[in-house]
Order: structure tokens, then C-alpha cells, then sequence
């Protein structure tokens, strides 16, 4: 709850208590501009988001100046739309503002931070900026009530700027148990899916690659070589060699027009597979961690936008 101090009697009827409070929150960390209002009871009373995708597809991935631009744009729009939608005023309902800090794209944070600045400075608000790892974590304490993960619980954070999994020990205590030195597995689903050709979603190219995925196919795949199976037996990810595993199969076919659709899919579910299968090697591997420190662990959660793949959270 909100504590709020205060000699004036005529304002509040105590010098000091405790209150519900409502928070306007902004988020354009990369290439969706979004606004929600939230409360201290766990409701969400609105959740606005604006997405991108028809202006980067043409780019092959997001284009930090026209995702700027765009954010500067839809800011305003994201914010009135989720105050209408919530049935708040600005000026009597929200408490304080939150924004995304970072990480992320540089350009597009300070949006989403100037705009909570300047509301916060305008409406004599509190503000707080909000690390978006943080936030992926504890995302279920919010979601998941009223039987909310119990610290200290495992987070496996996946999206196309992270892959992390970390040892939550409280609000804001974190062990980073794996994480990945060249690339996450988000960035490397959207590159293999530029290489197949596959026509971006409503959600982007790495829900294009899953769709593609789960298309039924009466024939028989051919068979292609295993994927590579990077840092085996080690907390730590890896996801460069599985998009250049594609890579170097379609230069060895002399491009992908030589390659039938049947191949394309077995490509495609092969990388899948290599990808979620790494995932969960390195989950346990981490469970083996905690067991050997004596760190009892009952909750994992996983976050982040790869979490929404329905191949994975069926594994």
C-alpha cells in the first residue's frame, strides 16, 4: 500500500496512513508502446498495447530511429486509451507513474521515460522507473494470486533481447544462474524465420516460425543433420550456432530457392526443438544447482515474449 506522511490535518484525516493506490504505468522498451493501469489489489483495469510490426518488417527486425518515432506517436494515444478504459481520471484516480528503465533500446526508453517524467512533474505525482528483468520475474507475484510463487523460485526469462535464468531470493535480491554470450533466443528465432522466407504475424517473425511450425504436413519430412547442442552440461545458453546450423544448410543448397517447402519445415521444427530443448537442459541443470546448495526450489516461472510459444510451455 501507499504510505503517505503528512502534518496537514486538513488533508488527510491522520498525520500518517496507509491507503489502496492506483498506478498509470508506460512502457517502449523496444517496438510496442504501452500503457496500463493497475492497482495495489492486483486488478488490472487496463492493459493498452500499440505494436510496430508493419513498419519493421520491411527491415528484417525492429529499426531503432522509425521505433522512436513511433513510440513518440503512439505514446500519448496508448496513454488516453487505458485511463478511458479503466474509467480513471488522471487528475483524481492515478497515484503515482511507473515506466520501463531498462534495459532496452536507448531512444525508445527515454519515450516512455520523458512521458512519465513530464505527467509525474505535471500532475505532482510520484514516479518510479521499473528494470524490466525485474519486472519479467515478478510479473506472477501480480498474476499468478492468490497462490503467487513462493521465494526463493527459478525465472527463466526468454525474449528477443534476453535469455536468462535466475534464482529470485526476493523483491529485489537475484542470482544470475545462466545467461547467454552471444545472442537470446528470441533474436535467434526471428533470424531463422527471415531465413525461411516466413511472412511476419501479427506478433512478429518468431510467432511466424511457430505457426509454420505447427502447420499439419500429410508426407514424411526428410531427414536433415542433428542440430548443434552448444555448452552441454554447463549453465550457460548459447543460440548463435542453431540459426547458423539454417545459415550454412541453405549457402550448401545454394539458397533457399532450391529448398522445398517439406525441408523448410523440417528446418524449421528442427530449430525449434533445438531451442526449447536447450532450455530445458539448462533447467535442470539449474534445479541440480540449487539441490547441491541446499536451496529448496517448488516455482519456476517462465516470462518474457519466447513464453508465449505454445511448443514451449508444452514441453
Amino acid at each position: 500500500m501507499l504510505l503517505r506522511c503528512s502534518a496537514s490535518a486538513s488533508r488527510y484525516p491522520h498525520p500518517c496512513f496507509a491507503r489502496l493506490f492506483t498506478v498509470l504505468a508506460v512502457e517502449s522498451s523496444a517496438d510496442d508502446t504501452c500503457a496500463a493501469i493497475v492497482t495495489s489489489s492486483r486488478e488490472i483495469l487496463s492493459n493498452v498495447v500499440i505494436k510496430q510490426n508493419h513498419l519493421h518488417e520491411g527491415y528484417g527486425g525492429i529499426h531503432p530511429m522509425i521505433a522512436i518515432q513511433a513510440h513518440q506517436r503512439n505514446m500519448p494515444i496508448a496513454v488516453k486509451r487505458a485511463l478511458r478504459e479503466a474509467n480513471v481520471d488522471v487528475r483524481k484516480g492515478i497515484d503515482g507513474i511507473a515506466f520501463t528503465r531498462g534495459p532496452g533500446i536507448g531512444g525508445c526508453l527515454s519515450v516512455g521515460s520523458n512521458a512519465a517524467k513530464t505527467l509525474a512533474a505535471a500532475l505532482d505525482l510520484p514516479i518510479v522507473g521499473v528494470h524490466h528483468m525485474q519486472a519479467h520475474a515478478l510479473t506472477p507475484l501480480l498474476t499468478s494470486w492468490p497462490t503467487p510463487p513462493k521465494f526463493p523460485f527459478l525465472t527463466l526469462l526468454v525474449s528477443g533481447g534476453h535469455t536468462l535464468l535466475l534464482l529470485a531470493k526476493s523483491l529485489n535480491s537475484f542470482r544470475i544462474l545462466a545467461t547467454t554470450p552471444d545472442e537470446s533466443i528470441g533474436r535467434s528465432f526471428d533470424k531463422v524465420s527471415r531465413m525461411l522466407g516466413l511472412n511476419w504475424t501479427a506478433l512478429g517473425p518468431g510467432a511466424a516460425l511457430e505457426q509454420f511450425c505447427a502447420q499439419d504436413f500429410a508426407g514424411e519430412l526428410p531427414g536433415i543433420p542433428p542440430y548443434p547442442r552448444p555448452l552441454r552440461g554447463q549453465l550457460g545458453f548459447s543460440y548463435s550456432s542453431l540459426h547458423s546450423y539454417v545459415e550454412r544448410y541453405i549457402a550448401a543448397n545454394e539458397g533457399l530457392d532450391n529448398i522445398d517447402m517439406s525441408t523448410r519445415l523440417a528446418l524449421a521444427r528442427g530449430f525449434q526443438t533445438a531451442a526449447v530443448t536447450q532450455l530445458e537442459e539448462k533447467l535442470l541443470l539449474a534445479f541440480r544447482w540449487c539441490s547441491e546448495n541446499k536451496i529448496e526450489v517448488s516455482d519456476v516461472v517462465v516470462s518474457g515474449g519466447v513464453a508465449s510459444n505454445t511448443f514451449l510451455r508444452e514441453r
